[in-house]
């Protein structure tokens, strides 16, 4: 997976990935399917050890341009796990409590406890994206965030958190595709905002800003990927084999049973 890894020593043009690419898939999209199956029910027994074991914590941050597929993936790559060690947190316009406090403070109430996966849909890298293109605070205040969230990522991570950033990369016009699609479809229309429309005109200012942040915060600690999510097939298939990877990583283990357990099995089997 590392074609998609954003390297800490390597500068990345997001001009120069295809939102299209299927590379690392070379079989069909039915294929897909049965692999995708097949990874999460691998995830689904990761997940069940992960939270008996009550050790290890981990983040997984889903960033993308609207309609760039966030909450199906959620529902795609989380689908069967136990919802009592999963837990979704959505980053809107802050209340006034939030707004009175740092940036940040909102973020680490929902960062993850021991034996948890904690998904953000969308995150803290908002202050550093609309607050940049919509020039909601200066510059000299959004650039200096870049360091404080690598130091708010390292703390965490430090603290025994395992960080993986996902930037769901769809291009302009499979955005406008998605778009008409939720306009069509009486289903999805409730989903459709006009501002929405209004927002496309900052595209360009958008991918400099993802740009930067890629660059300035994927470190050793909380990588960023940027997967290629034209395809919601093929997006699903590299996420999940990433969450995998990294889970198989941490050497979980249940817990041991408790010494007597043969004892308590026999006065069991002799109760009433």
């Amino acid at each position: 997976m590392k074609n998609y890894l954003v390297q800490t020593d390597k500068h990345i043009d997001l001009k120069k990935f295809d939102a299209d690419d299927l590379s690392l898939w070379p079989d069909s999209k039915k294929e897909a399917k049965k692999e995708i199956k097949k990874l999460r029910e691998k995830l689904i027994q990761l997940q069940q050890v992960l939270y008996a074991e009550n050790k290890h914590k981990i983040l997984i941050i889903l960033q993308a341009m609207d309609t760039g597929g966030k909450d199906g993936t959620i529902r795609s790559i989380f689908k069967g796990v136990n919802p009592q060690g999963v837990k979704v947190a959505s980053f809107k316009v802050p209340t006034p409590l939030e707004f009175a406090h740092d940036y940040l403070w909102r973020i680490h109430q929902k960062t993850p406890g021991s034996g948890e996966i904690v998904i953000f849909n969308r995150s803290h890298y908002e202050d550093v994206l609309v607050v940049r293109v919509h020039e909601l605070v200066s510059e000299k205040i959004w650039s200096k965030r870049f360091q404080q969230i690598n130091e708010f990522e390292r703390q965490l991570t430090e603290e025994g958190t395992t960080i993986l950033k996902f930037f769901l990369f769809i291009d302009k016009e499979e955005q406008k595709q998605r778009f008409l699609e939720r306009l069509e479809n009486p289903d999805k229309q409730w989903k459709f905002n006009p501002e929405d429309i209004e927002e496309r005109q900052y595209w360009d200012d958008y991918m400099r800003a993802y740009q930067d942040v890629l660059n300035q915060t994927s470190s050793d600690y909380a990588p960023w990927f940027i997967i290629p999510a034209n395809s919601n097939w093929y997006r699903d298939l590299m996420i999940t084999k990433i969450i995998v990877e990294h889970l198989e990583k941490l050497n979980m283990v249940y817990p041991q049973p408790i010494e007597s357990i043969g004892q308590y099995v026999e006065i069991l089997k002799k109760a009433d």
